[in-house]
């Protein structure tokens, strides 16, 4: 066997002193790293009403400290707003994500794939509307639903949760198709 270069070894002093380890990183600090944002922001993801910096710290398993640093960062990039100063609460900008989601759809689709995504999507929401006899999913009284068709009140709500998604799926079909990547509206339509 080869010996190692002289750079690649220790010198005698280095090899009597060994490493401190408690000045090293704790193996949990380096396995979360820059997961703490995300933990972050899968707590924000989560919100379905206001929070405050200690409910979004709970949700994310981290420090509260951290949590007002994170959602001050956060609102200042638009995925929260503040929607009360004391205490502070703040609650996700669904507009962001779905801002977001559009942004994510062009870049991975063409728009003739949109096109047809948009088309599967809208022929669900035909079926749904046919099936659930209503013109939207608010239109269903979920209950009635359920006893005129002899199914059972949890199938008719999840028919009526599908649909709800199938039309915000539309919507963001529909907006990646509008706007053109340089922020103009594209010249094709969707039919």
């Amino acid at each position: 066997m080869k010996e190692p270069r002289p750079e690649a070894t220790a010198d005698a002093d280095e090899r009597q002193d060994p490493p401190d380890f408690e000045e090293l990183t704790p193996p949990e600090e380096v396995v979360r790293g820059d997961r703490t944002r995300d933990d972050f922001f899968d707590a924000v993801l989560g919100l379905h009403a206001p929070a405050t910096a200690s409910d979004v710290a709970d949700r994310a398993d981290h420090g509260v400290d951290a949590a007002r640093e994170y959602l001050e960062w956060f609102e200042r990039m638009g995925i929260v707003t503040r929607v009360s100063d004391s205490p502070a609460t703040y609650e996700r900008n669904q507009e962001y994500l779905n801002w977001r989601r559009v942004q994510r759809l062009r870049e991975k689709y063409t728009a003739d794939d949109l096109l047809a995504l948009l088309q599967t999507e809208a022929d669900r929401d035909d079926e749904f509307a046919e099936e659930l006899d209503a013109e939207s999913p608010d239109a269903v009284a979920i209950a009635a639903r359920a006893s005129e068709t002899g199914r059972s009140v949890e199938d008719v709500w999840e028919d009526v949760s599908a649909w709800k998604t199938t039309r915000r799926r539309i919507s963001l079909l529909e907006r990646a198709l509008q706007a053109g990547s340089d922020g103009e509206a594209d010249e094709r339509t969707a039919v």
